[in-house]
């Protein structure tokens, strides 16, 4: 297989996982919203980006921390 094909299902592969792991999981925001995440997106200019339950918009990955479980 061509180390382009390769990359590329290695992308898709991560891209996959990361979604499974982030779909349905509590969240904040670090301007405050909170909710769960409700789709995931690889955008090309900003990388992984999420969507939030009730709010609408797509955010980095960056801005998001994990609630707590207790």
């Amino acid at each position: 297989m061509p180390k382009v094909k390769i990359r590329a299902s290695t992308i898709l592969g991560e891209f996959e996982q990361a979604q499974s792991e982030l779909v349905g999981k509590a969240v904040i925001l670090t301007d405050g919203k909170a909710g769960t995440v409700e789709g995931v997106w690889l955008d090309e200019m900003h990388g992984l980006r999420i969507s939030i339950k009730g709010h609408d918009g797509k955010w980095p990955i960056s801005t998001i921390k994990f609630a707590q479980q207790s």
